[in-house]
Parts: C-alpha cells; structure tokens; sequence
C-alpha cells in the first residue's frame, strides 16, 4: 500500500500593514508651504522668546573713541562709556514718574504702579526678552492695582509708556525677529484685554501703542541694517585690502625673479663658457684639469636648465626678454636725463670710492631710484629733487627725497596703484638691506635705502 506524498503547504508570507495613504500619522507625507511656514514661525518664536528667554545678556558699555567721546575732557570721557546705561535708566524713571502721578491713587498705590513701570525697563540691561515678558506681566497687574483704567484701557499710562520703551530697547538690543515677535505678541494681548475689558473693540489705546512701537521697531531695524552693512562692507574691504597687498606684493616678486633669472642666467651662461674654453687655452693641459673644467662646464648647464626651468614659470604670456642688458647704476645718468625732460629738476650727489658691485645690487639701486623718482613725478610734480649715492665699506647707500610742490601748480599730482614702496621694499628685503620711507619736515618725502655689500675677501677661506 503506497502513501501518497504529502504537499507542505507554503509558509504564509507576513502581511505588511501600511498606512492609508492620507493618514495624518505618516511622517513622511508631504507637507505643505503653508504648514512648513507655520511650523518654521513657530519654531522662531520658541528660540526667541522662550528659550533662555531670561540669559544673562548684560548691556555693553559704549566705546570712548567716537566722535563726540572724543571731544569731552579726560575725565568725562571714562564716564561716558556708561552712557547707554544712563539713558535706558533715565528713561525708566520717567516711566516711574508717569505711572505714579494718578491723583486719583494713594501714594502706596502710586509707588506700586511706579515701579511696576520702572523694573521692566531697567530689566532690559541685563535680560531684554525677560524685561519683554515682565512688562507683560505687569501691565495686568497695573490695570488691576490702578483706577484709571476707564479711561485708559488696557494700558494705564505708565505701562503704556513702558511697555513702548521695553520694546524699543528690545529691538534695539536683539535682532529684528525677536522684536518683530514683541510687537505680534503685544497686540494680541491688545486685542484679548479689550474683548475681556468688555469694551467689544480693539482696545481704547492698543492702536497707539502699535503705531508708536512699530515706528520705533522700524527706525532701529533700519538701524540695525545699516551698521550690518557698514560692517560688512568694512570687513569687505579689509580683505580686499590684504588680497591688494598681497597680489601686489607677488607681482613685484614676480618681476624681480624675471630681472634675477635674466641677470643669473647670463652669469650661469658666461661660466659655462670659459669652462669649455679654458681647456684649449693651456698647452697639454693635464686630463685632471680637463675633467675637472668638465664637471664645472656641466653643473653651470644643469644649473642654468633647472634656473630657467624654475624661474621661467614666472614669465607672463607677453613677457618678452629683453635685448639689451639689465640696467646698472652706470644708466643712472640717462635715468636722470629722462626725469629732466619730464619736468623734473634732479641733482646726483655721489660720495665715497666708485667701485662695481654685484650686478643684482647694481640692478636693484637702479629700480629703486627709478620708482622713487617716479613717484616724485607723480605725486610732487613741479618739485626738486635729489639723489645722493654713497659708496662705503659695508655696502651701498641711496637716499632719494623730493621738496614739495610748488602752490600753486598748474600740473595736479596723479594717485599711484601703491606698488611703488612695496617693490622697493621687496627689493631691499630680498638684498638683506634696510629701508625707511615717509614725509619730511619741510612737506616732502624721503626713501633712504642701504644695500649690503659683502667684502673682497669676505668669502675666501
């Protein structure tokens, strides 16, 4: 008897239980741009009027080196540094004097409602959005304690006056949200207390109170913008400055490198040269010498390709090299007869033995005469100007200064791009020297420059 083969029923999948697809517990169905614009609202006014709603946030003290600080005598000017801190304390007594000056109250009555007018406003210097919320606290408090709160309702008159000073103090020392939150919760309370009040309208003086504060909110936020963007376009161009500087000071870096590569390579080229040459200027020279004018003639190559592989990157596209060589002091004298014709009188003093420096020195002299003398012309047109040169042991010493313009002057002095003074100072920088530029008593300027030289036998062992 033959069992017939039982079949395993197939193992139930689970069933998935899914949602309705317009569930309201899905957290993953779309939201629209009003509830996401609620949402955010509410998420605002949480961070700024309930969270750390009371922060000890003291008031600043102002700085002393504005322009009416700067105009007091010595000893009021330390004191003026607490002048925000006066004036918010002022102002909060004359909320006092406002609230308590009821002939209808008692004086307890009135000293009560004088300070419920004057703590909030004071509170402001240490906690504004806490000071925000103490005003609102007491306002209802005021109106109870009060007994002019037929005629002036729901605001007596020092809240009143001090809920609009808390909300300008408020806006004045936290950001235009925060304040624009103060304004929208003190109309509501506006519109609730004159529903409750039994009055059936918005309130007898709510509607002030709005106007008056909304103008103030708008004057400090106008304000606030104003100093952001100073701020802002200060700091813009700080960096723009620095980036100035910066990229002037690279491309007076990058034509010194072009004149050093010009002035290094023509050396290098010249050794390699009589490297090759020495060797046939000797009867049967010994194959030592001749190896060793090998290696020399060789490393000169080498030096000279791996220089004008480095240093020609710093090449511009339209760089072209020049024919004829790198200036010396020897070309001062033709310099001088260009500034000449350009207008300006310009005497050569030269003291101390004339000798031949190193040609980078001689080159970096010239460059440095050339844009001080340019300067002259350009800022000082009309003017005199001298340029002493002194030869000592130590190295080289240039001084260039130029007298004032003459008043009056048909030819007006030309702003500069600045970098004048910055390639000269990079020059004297890249020499070890040292330089000093500025104006002179009798109102013109002086660049005085000295470029070490090292000795003769300074280098020989």
């Amino acid at each position: 008897m033959t069992e017939t083969p039982r079949t395993q029923p197939a193992p139930s999948e689970p069933t998935r239980q899914t949602d309705p697809p317009d569930s309201v517990f899905d957290p993953y169905k779309p939201r629209s741009p009003e509830f996401r614009a609620a949402m955010d609202a509410l998420r605002g006014l949480r961070q700024d009027l309930f969270h750390d709603a009371f922060a000890y946030r003291p008031l600043r003290r102002a700085s002393t080196d504005g322009r009416l600080a700067r105009r007091l005598p010595g000893p009021i000017r330390v004191y003026a540094a607490w002048a925000p801190h006066a004036v918010i304390t002022a102002c909060g007594f004359v909320a006092m004097l406002i609230a308590s000056d009821s002939p209808m109250d008692g004086a307890a009555t009135n000293l009560v409602l004088g300070l419920l007018a004057l703590a909030p406003v004071l509170l402001t210097m240490v906690r504004p959005v806490g000071a925000f919320w103490l005003s609102m606290l007491a306002t209802p408090i005021a109106a109870a304690v009060g007994s002019d709160w037929d005629s002036e309702w729901p605001w007596l008159s020092g809240s009143f006056a001090c809920q609009l000073l808390v909300l300008t103090i408020v806006a004045v020392r936290t950001r235009p949200r925060t304040a624009a939150w103060t304004w929208v919760l003190t109309a509501v309370y506006g519109a609730v207390a004159g529903s409750v009040g039994g009055r059936g309208r918005f309130g007898s003086n709510t509607m002030e109170l709005l106007f008056l504060s909304a103008v103030a909110i708008l004057v400090v936020t106008v304000w606030h913008i104003r100093r952001d963007a100073k701020q802002e376009v200060t700091a813009q161009q700080t960096v723009t400055a620095h980036e100035r500087s910066r990229r002037t000071l690279l491309e007076e870096r990058t034509t010194i490198a072009r004149e050093l590569h010009d002035v290094v390579a023509h050396h290098m080229s010249v050794v390699a040269i009589q490297a090759e040459a020495a060797p046939y200027r000797v009867q049967n020279p010994p194959p030592e010498l001749e190896r060793a004018f090998a290696t020399i003639r060789e490393n000169a190559v080498a030096a000279l390709t791996e220089l004008r592989r480095v240093l020609g990157v710093v090449r511009a596209e339209d760089y072209e090299a020049p024919d004829a060589p790198q200036p010396t002091l020897a070309d001062l004298d033709a310099l001088l007869a260009n500034v000449r014709e350009a207008g300006l009188s310009v005497g050569k003093t030269v003291t101390g033995a004339v000798r031949e420096l190193p040609q980078g020195v001689e080159l970096s002299a010239y460059r440095i005469v050339q844009e001080a003398l340019s300067n002259s012309l350009r800022h000082a047109p009309g003017a005199d100007a001298r340029v002493e040169i002194g030869y000592v042991i130590g190295g080289l010493g240039l001084r260039v200064v130029n007298d004032p313009p003459p008043e009056p002057s048909l030819v007006k002095p030309s702003p500069g791009a600045g970098h004048g003074i910055t390639g000269m100072r990079e020059r004297v920088s890249m020499l070890n020297g040292e330089m000093t530029a500025g104006g002179t008593e009798a109102g013109g300027y002086e660049v005085t420059v000295f470029l070490p030289v090292a000795a003769t036998g300074d280098g020989e062992a």
